[in-house]
């Protein structure tokens, strides 16, 4: 069954400035159970919530198949990170989570293409590893709630 393995919300851009000088520090807490997600805004005390530049990109999800072993969402700064979805195949559809509050519906959007911090936060070559698997980036269509956990999934073309 698919599953959500992991859910970030954080307040900060961790990637500034140059990859050599290395990320900023992971905030605390950063990595949550559950994140609740408002339509058309994002993830509610995430960096990109409500920003009008990043409404097409406000909830970025990846699939643990895509990452090396032992990498997560504190080393590619993605929101959720599922496991059982090719959620890189999705770009022009609607992808629908129901984690067991209801569905949430996402508007997959365009690729989450990764930048030169992979080879710094996940490992070298991860940047070139992960073209084509880096995520996609995701527009909210309903206020729902998402959990760590097994989820339902529906795809709509």
């Amino acid at each position: 069954m698919p599953e959500i393995v992991q859910l970030l919300a954080s307040p900060v851009h961790r990637f500034v400035g140059r990859p050599a000088d290395g990320p900023a520090p992971a905030p605390p807490g950063e990595l949550v159970d559950e994140v609740h997600l408002r339509a058309g805004l994002g993830i509610v005390g995430d960096r990109y919530f409500g920003k009008p530049a990043h409404r097409n990109a406000s909830v970025t999800v990846i699939a643990r198949e895509s990452l090396p072993p032992g990498a997560d969402l504190v080393q590619v700064r993605r929101n959720i990170l599922t496991a059982g979805i090719a959620v890189d195949d999705l770009v022009g559809s609607v992808l629908t989570l129901d984690s067991g509050d209801g569905p949430v519906r996402l508007q997959v959007n365009r690729p989450a293409n990764p930048c030169a911090w992979m080879d710094v936060t996940v490992g070298p070559g991860a940047f070139r590893a992960l073209r084509r698997k880096g995520g996609v980036r995701c527009t909210p269509l309903d206020d729902g709630v998402l959990r760590v956990g097994p989820v339902a999934v529906t795809i709509d073309t």
